[in-house]
């Protein structure tokens, strides 16, 4: 089930934060540290949705993104260890997209760290293309059409 975020589910986002997209960071510990105090005003400048376990007991994922006209951005996203490989990525892309879709958004844009090879290669799977890499930020940005 994929649902909007409500505020009990921050504890979830911020661990999930924490256990899979911090080690794939290059970021230094003072840069993560003022990115943490920044996050739960940046959660509420977009939208996000949460992909829960079949009897709604757990969440075990969450995709970020905010809308910038025609562009569909996609800030966060991350599911947990235990649960990847089942799907629930796939389904809160999909979710998001037609999210974008639906608010007359062109195209979908997303910034990969350079280490998060799982990442690039689940955007490439589901039909983005890397557009460039960007030094300043060790990232690569990737985008799709809607």
């Amino acid at each position: 089930m994929i649902r909007k975020r409500i505020a009990q589910d921050d504890t979830v986002i911020f661990r999930l934060i924490e256990q899979e997209l911090v080690p794939l960071s290059h970021l230094s510990a003072q840069e993560m540290e003022q990115i943490r105090k920044e996050l739960p005003r940046r959660l509420n400048r977009g939208i996000t949705f949460v992909a829960c376990r079949p009897d709604h007991a757990q969440v075990v994922g969450f995709i970020h993104v905010m809308l910038h006209g025609e562009l569909l951005y996609i800030d966060l996203i991350a599911i947990s260890s235990a649960h990847q490989g089942k799907r629930y990525g796939k389904k809160l892309l999909e979710y998001a997209e037609h999210y974008g879709r639906i608010r007359r958004c062109k195209r979908v844009k997303v910034m990969v760290d350079e280490d998060n090879i799982r990442g690039i290669h689940f955007y490439l799977r589901h039909q983005y293309q890397i557009l460039r890499y960007v030094a300043l930020s060790r990232c690569h940005e990737l985008e799709k059409s809607l």
